[in-house]
Parts: C-alpha cells; sequence; structure tokens
C-alpha cells in the first residue's frame, strides 16, 4: 500500500473549486463523464463511468472534502482527502490518498495528475 500526497493549483475560488468537485453537473462540465455524487456523508459515488467509487465520509463546505476509495477487498480503507486553501492564483488543493494498492498506484497517481486535477485546471484556464 502506498500513499500520494500534492498540492494542485486551481485558478478558481475555493468555493467554485467545492462545488466543481461536489456537484454532478458540474463534474461532468469539466470530466466529460457522468457523475454520481452527493454531499451527504455516507452517500455512495459513482466517477468516469464507474471507474472511481466508494462512499462520501465528510464535507466542509468550500473547504474539504473526504470520501472512500473502493479497490475491491482491502484490509485498510484508501481514504482520499482534498483541502481546500486560498492562493493568490486561486486555490491551492490539497490532495492525500492514502492506502493506494501498489499495483494501481501509477495509474492513481496519473489520473489524479491528468483526469482529475488536470482536467479541472484546464477547464477553469479556458475561462480565463
Amino acid at each position: 500500500m502506498k500513499d500520494f500526497k500534492k498540492y494542485y493549483i486551481v485558478p478558481a475560488p475555493p468555493a467554485e473549486v467545492y462545488l466543481a468537485l461536489t456537484l454532478p453537473l458540474t463534474i461532468q462540465a469539466w470530466s466529460g463523464e457522468e457523475a454520481e455524487m452527493s454531499t451527504e456523508p455516507g452517500s455512495e459515488f459513482s466517477l468516469w463511468e464507474g471507474s472511481i467509487v466508494g462512499k462520501n465520509l465528510e464535507f466542509e463546505e468550500g473547504k474539504k472534502i473526504v470520501q472512500q476509495w473502493y479497490f475491491g477487498e482491502q484490509a485498510e480503507p484508501s481514504i482520499v482527502t482534498i483541502k481546500l486553501h486560498p492562493h493568490k492564483a486561486g486555490t491551492s488543493a490539497e490532495l492525500r490518498h492514502t492506502n493506494i494498492p501498489d499495483e494501481d498506484f501509477e495509474d492513481i497517481v496519473e489520473g489524479w495528475n491528468n483526469a482529475y486535477f488536470g482536467a479541472l485546471i484546464e477547464f477553469y484556464e479556458d475561462d480565463l
């Protein structure tokens, strides 16, 4: 099991980035894929046609998202925590993803950098 931590600068205010990560229609706008998402703790979510599924654990509006991502049978849950901080260029998004199965690590890191935060950053850069 591996952990991944990285900061991403998103050119939009934290409240807007939070909505982009939690509202299904907004997720669809920047990802190009349908999304099942709710800000109800304990609710299940599905992104990228089910390639990312899990459970929503905790939300702090405009500031923090905590989710459990499913990777089949795991002894320790894989937890994603995204904290949003104001930054002079918009938002500093602090990502921490724990307990990633070794065999999935490279794909997950690539996904965070390109499909997830990469696409989100590109979406807002196009608005500038």
